[in-house]
This record gives structure tokens, C-alpha cells and sequence, in this order.
């Protein structure tokens, strides 16, 4: 560890610059014989300043508060002599003066930046991303409290330090988890964690990017959606209970859309619009990415929209159906899976997947449309989405073979065309 061999702190007025018989008292330090003068913006009678004792004469109450705001501006720039020092920096007099003033970004701390993309992201982002990236931010300052630090200097980030994040994520069991986090769960937490770290290298908070050997890689899974059969069987089912009957209602609604609960839970009257060929469309926008969405409605979806429309909470509500939390939506899902015999775990983001896979892509619809259907802005995420069927492989082989079939017949007329002219 290097550090400076000589810090001293000294009090003068500059007496050339007399402004109405008052002189400006500065802080000058010195780090190995460099000196600097700190402005600490208080005036005082020149008559009153001793050059020798560097010290407001007299016992009047204002040359007790000058002589006290000295003794605390000598504390803090000691204080900050001493947290440089700590950090393992190369001291220089520019840095103390800068810490010291609140302008040396190359002190700026992980806690500083969480507290500073706390506040940048509300109101920009929707409520469940700012929620994920809070729960990310308390994995770090638990990470911290692991290694007991209660804070970290931006520029002691390294590439050990994700690498040991990462492993603190893994070996952590969340409370009220049967498990420990999934390897696609720590690397959103990561993920998580380079945006914000991102940030503090554009603000120039970080000379070097930590993350830039850093490669984030997530395990392929198989997102479940109902099939063509366990879809009608769900359609088809009489509830006992109107409470699970009115969420199937919402979830069918899901899947012949693609629309996804918290959209579908606040469309009204005002977003179906009619076509110009007259069909009714909804059009709205996206809450997580304000991405604008219009999709035509299908009779299915027509006939639900038409059974709630004088339902007593939709009356209430201005609503196109009744509302219900996400969290009771799920919940109610489990029971109607159990009543139909459905052995996957339903739930009402299954009904997006459902859409994009058995009721778009599986019957013919090009994947750039359905992209523009989901509201994405890029084909790859839905491609996560989407599913080829074995079904359609089948019949997207059958029509090849057809066509190979048709061109080898084609091929053979022509050669004993050519045999019997010659």
C-alpha cells in the first residue's frame, strides 16, 4: 500500500483581497511539500485574524463560531486525509481537496450509485422492474454485509468481485424457498448489476468497466402453453363456481390476444377500435415496455367481451371485465387446472405462450407478425416465446415431401419426353 508521507493542514486569510476591512479564510494543504488552498467561503475581520495563531481573536460570539467552523473544517479534511488513505489510494493534495468538497468521482462508492439509480429509474421504468432491480440491490448490500463491508469504493470493483457475487447468489437460499436460485436467476441479479454499473462508467464514477471480460449466459428452458386439445378442454368445462369460471374467461381471453394480465386487467371501452375493413381491433399500449399493441379481436375473444359487458363489477369498474389481482388470478388458476385435469402449472402468463405457440405460429402465422401482436420490440424475444409443434413439423415435412415428390415426377416426364424424341 502506498501512501503520502507528509499531510498537514494550515489556516490563512488572504489579507490582499481586503473587501470592506474583511479578508476570506482558506484551508491550505500540504502532501508531500504540494500545496493547495481550499476556499472555505467565511470572512473575517482583518483586524480580528491572527496571522501567528491562525485563529479569529476575541471572545465575542462571532469569533467563537469562526473559530469552531475551523476546528470542523480541519476535522473533516483529516477525516478525509484518513478515508483516502484507507481505500489504498495514491494521495495527492487535488484529491483531498476534491473528496473533501464533494467532487472526486473517483470516490464515489456501490452505495452511493444504488441510492443514485434508485431515484433515475422512478417513474421511467414500470413498478415490476423497479421491484426486481430492488430486490437485486438488497442481494448486493447483503453480499457486502457477508464480507462485512458496509460499503465499497466504485474503483475496488473488480472482476473477482462479480465472480464472488455470483457465487454468493448461488449459495444463497431466499427465505421461504424450498431451493436455492436458479442458474437464469442469478444471472438476471448479475444482469441486474452491470446496468447499474454501466451507468456509473458513463457518468464517469469508473475509469474501467469490471464487466467488460464478463459474459452473461442463460440455460435454455422450455416455457409451458396448453395444446390445441388441452385448450378446447378448458374452453369447454363447466365451472361450478362463477369466481373460476370468470378467470378461465380471462385467461381464454389471453390466449386468443396474447395480451398480458396487467394490460388485459385495465382495458375499457375505449380501447376496441374498428378497422378499416370494420372488424374490431384492442388497441393499447404495453405497461412494461409503452410498446403500442393492436390486435384483432377473433369471435372467441368477441363473445367474451360481450358476456361481461353488463357484468355489475364491469359497470363499476368502466372496465372490459371484472377485476381481480394477479395474485388471486393464479391462485384461482391452480383450482381450475385440478377441475380440468391439467397436470401443468397453470398460470396466466402461460396464456401469452399459448397464444404465440398453439393458436399463431403452429397454424401458419409468420413469427414477425405474432412479434408485432406480443408488443416486442426485437424477433428473439419471441422466439422465447414461440415453440415449433411436432404437428407442424409433420405437416411442414408432408408438404415437402409433396413438393420434392412433384418435382421428381416433373423431372422423370421430362427425360422420357426427351428418350422418345430421340
Amino acid at each position: 500500500m502506498r501512501t503520502s508521507k507528509t499531510f498537514s493542514i494550515q489556516f490563512w486569510a488572504d489579507t490582499r483581497k481586503n473587501k470592506n476591512g474583511e479578508v476570506l479564510i482558506y484551508a491550505r494543504i500540504t502532501m508531500d511539500q504540494k500545496r493547495l488552498s481550499i476556499s472555505l467561503k467565511r470572512n473575517v475581520p482583518l483586524e480580528l485574524w491572527d496571522s501567528q495563531s491562525k485563529r479569529v481573536l476575541g471572545n465575542s460570539v462571532m469569533a467563537k463560531q469562526l473559530n469552531q467552523y475551523l476546528d470542523l473544517a480541519k476535522s473533516q479534511l483529516y477525516q478525509s486525509y484518513m478515508e483516502l488513505k484507507a481505500a489504498d489510494k495514491v494521495l495527492t493534495a487535488q484529491m483531498i481537496k476534491d473528496y473533501f468538497m464533494g467532487d472526486d468521482k473517483s470516490t464515489k462508492t456501490l452505495v452511493q450509485l444504488i441510492d443514485y439509480h434508485s431515484e433515475k429509474i422512478k417513474g421511467t421504468l414500470a413498478k415490476g422492474t423497479i421491484r426486481n432491480f430492488q430486490i437485486t440491490e438488497n442481494y448486493v448490500l447483503k453480499f457486502l454485509k457477508s464480507n462485512k463491508l458496509e460499503d465499497i469504493f466504485l474503483s475496488r470493483l473488480d472482476y473477482k468481485f462479480i465472480c464472488d457475487f455470483e457465487t454468493f447468489l448461488v449459495q444463497y437460499y431466499p427465505k421461504g424457498h424450498p431451493r436455492a436460485m436458479s442458474h437464469n436467476t442469478v444471472m438476471k441479479h448479475i444482469q441486474r448489476l452491470r446496468k447499474m454499473i454501466r451507468l456509473a462508467y458513463h457518468l464517469e464514477w469508473l475509469d474501467k468497466d469490471p464487466f467488460r471480460r464478463w459474459k452473461t449466459t442463460f440455460e435454455k428452458t422450455d416455457r409451458e402453453f396448453l395444446s390445441e386439445h388441452e385448450l378446447s378442454n378448458l374452453a369447454t368445462y363447466e365451472f361450478p363456481l362463477e369466481r373460476l369460471e370468470r378467470v378461465r374467461d380471462l385467461f381464454l381471453f389471453s390466449c386468443y390476444t396474447g395480451i398480458s394480465y396487467a394490460d388485459l386487467n385495465k382495458l375499457t371501452p375505449n380501447n376496441i377500435w374498428k378497422g378499416e375493413d370494420d372488424k374490431k381491433w384492442i388497441v393499447t399500449n404495453r405497461q412494461k415496455t409503452n410498446t403500442r399493441v393492436k390486435v384483432p379481436l377473433m369471435p372467441t375473444a368477441l363473445r367474451l367481451i360481450e358476456k361481461y359487458r353488463e357484468h355489475p363489477l364491469t359497470e363499476v369498474s368502466g372496465t372490459l371485465f371484472p377485476p381481480i389481482t394477479n395474485e388471486r388470478a393464479n391462485l384461482y388458476l391452480k383450482e381450475i387446472a385440478e377441475a380440468c385435469g391439467l397436470t401443468k402449472n397453470l398460470t396466466f402468463h402461460m396464456a401469452r405462450h399459448t397464444f404465440a405457440t398453439t393458436v399463431t405460429l403452429s397454424n401458419g402465422m409468420p413469427i414477425e407478425t405474432v412479434s408485432k401482436l406480443l408488443g416486442h420490440t426485437k424477433i428473439a424475444t419471441t422466439q422465447i416465446y414461440a415453440r415449433v409443434l411436432d404437428k407442424k413439423v409433420e405437416e411442414d415435412m408432408n408438404k415437402l415431401q409433396e413438393v420434392l415428390q412433384s418435382k421428381t415426377t416433373s423431372s422423370n416426364k421430362a427425360a422420357g419426353r426427351l428418350k422418345i424424341i430421340r
